[in-house]
């Protein structure tokens, strides 16, 4: 185990996971699009927002990646279904905790349930297991986090 493998794991894993969920997107499984969700906290141009959401998504992949790692050797054991245990976690953290209660509370751009009728909002709130996004999208998204954990995990362990 390795910090290098952990972040050779999150680039690849979060690498995996950006692909799967952009294409639930264009298959229409989705409408969530977690970069554009990130960028906009930064900008309101589209464009922008978007290359500054799939930045921060990668720092956030890498980030994840070594608290990953940190439990790893804490335990003193790593295994690829371990890592899908912890993406399993990660996922529920993500599509609960993480878009519902810290990024509102950061977000400019995102409406609440507080939000009065007089102002505006350019996101939607995810709602719980962002629903809001689409009935699909708790599904998209836990087997992307999946993906991720079992992709960290397997890197970690790897040779062994």
């Amino acid at each position: 185990m390795s910090i290098w493998a952990a972040l050779a794991g999150g680039f690849v894993g979060t690498l995996v996971l950006t692909t799967g969920l952009r294409a639930a997107n264009t298959f229409n499984l989705t409408r969530i699009d977690l970069p554009f969700l990130l960028g906009t906290a930064f900008t309101s141009d589209r464009t922008r927002a978007k290359a500054l959401g799939y930045g921060a998504h990668f720092v956030n992949g890498l980030v994840f990646a070594l608290l990953y790692y940190a439990v790893f050797a804490a335990i003193g054991y790593s295994s690829w279904w371990l890592g899908t245990v912890f993406g399993l976690v990660h996922g529920l953290f993500a599509a609960t905790a993480l878009v519902n209660i810290l990024l509102p509370l950061v977000h400019p751009r995102m409406g609440t349930s507080q939000t009065s009728a007089p102002e505006v909002a350019l996101l939607e709130p995810p709602g719980f297991l962002m629903l809001n996004y689409g009935r699909g999208t708790p599904t998209v998204t836990l087997a992307a986090h999946l993906a991720y954990g079992t992709i960290v995990g397997g890197f970690l362990t790897w040779p062994g």
